[in-house]
């Protein structure tokens, strides 16, 4: 089959808008959906000046998303003195999996000339993830306690960088499967939050001091073609999933959006569409309300809603 726009032969098919594309128009595709998202974010807000440039912390755990995701920001703003660029990546303490994804990250970030921060699990928490699933004191899936302890250093590490904007890798599958799931647990409050923290226009969203707002260019990329777009363009994708990975309800909902996507193409970019307008208006219904009630950790001093942060709390029943 040939490329829709061209005479060259297609590599790929996108069931839901018809199109066969060659390799540069499918790169170009991929690019220009990334590159929209950022305008229609309202990224890069007016007014800003090299003098005084926007820093921007990326998610890097050197799979094919935040790989995929620094790659295209750099070819977008690497001759933007207005951006900075700056790769995190996070080391849970999982043998023979996050060692070789931090080499990938290594290897673009040395490819790419952008600072790369590693921080670990290890050194900040004391813990490794493959000793805290051996132990489970709290009974829980291995995704619940690497989720807390992420999010802590992500957080934290972002705010220590004077990031101005925390960019995740999160694609098109990643987020119809949280929105499925908190349509089906009817969270709408969820729904506010998710809007006001990374859904919705930084120029639309409360207020929220207290955190670095976060962002997410390439959730209109399908995940098939996240990695496709890492493989034709030779990417230091560490392509493996976590073997600790066991968030069994979203592969449920996975597994569900799978079904779906192939009986009715277009499903998942419905689901998420829809979805970012309830967000939006819920995130107006619940505007001024009291809200949550913010107050330092009595461990740590980060911001919670609760005396000790559940990161706290975690870490002191695993001693």
């Amino acid at each position: 089959m040939d490329c829709n726009r061209c005479d060259e032969e297609a590599i790929m098919h996108a069931a839901y808008s018809g199109a066969h594309l060659c390799t540069d128009h499918f790169r170009e595709s991929v690019e220009k959906r990334v590159r929209r998202r950022v305008r229609r974010d309202d990224l890069v807000p007016h007014g800003v000046t090299p003098e005084d440039p926007l820093t921007w912390v990326i998610g890097l755990s050197g799979g094919k998303d935040s790989v995929v995701l620094t790659e295209i920001l750099h070819e977008t703003f690497a001759e933007d003195p207005r951006i900075e660029l700056v790769g995190l990546t996070i080391h849970e303490g999982i043998e023979g999996y996050r060692d070789k994804s931090l080499e990938a990250c290594v290897e673009l970030t040395d490819e790419l000339g952008i600072h790369h921060e590693v921080v670990s699990y290890e050194e900040e928490f004391g813990v490794r993830m493959d000793d805290v699933v051996e132990d489970d004191p709290e009974n829980m899936a291995a995704c619940a306690y690497c989720g807390v302890f992420r999010r802590d250093l992500l957080s934290n590490y972002a705010d220590e960088l004077e990031a101005d904007l925390l960019l995740t890798g999160h694609n098109l599958d990643d987020e119809a499967q949280t929105a499925m799931m908190n349509f089906l647990e009817g969270d709408v409050e969820q729904m506010a939050k998710h809007f006001d923290a990374s859904l919705g226009p930084l120029s639309e969203r409360d207020e929220q001091d207290e955190f670095v707002p976060r962002a997410k260019p390439l959730r209109d990329v399908p995940e098939k073609e996240v990695a496709l777009y890492a493989h034709v363009n030779d990417l230091p994708a560490h392509i493996t999933e976590c073997p600790h990975s066991s968030e069994a309800y979203r592969g449920e909902i996975q597994q569900l959006l799978y079904g779906l996507e192939e009986n009715h193409p277009g499903t998942r970019h419905s689901i998420l569409s829809g979805y970012e307008e309830l967000a939006n208006i819920m995130s107006d219904e619940f505007s001024g309300d009291d809200g949550a009630n913010l107050q330092d950790c009595a461990e740590c001093g980060s911001t919670t809603t609760r005396e000790v942060c559940r990161k706290c709390s975690l870490l002191e029943s695993l001693v």
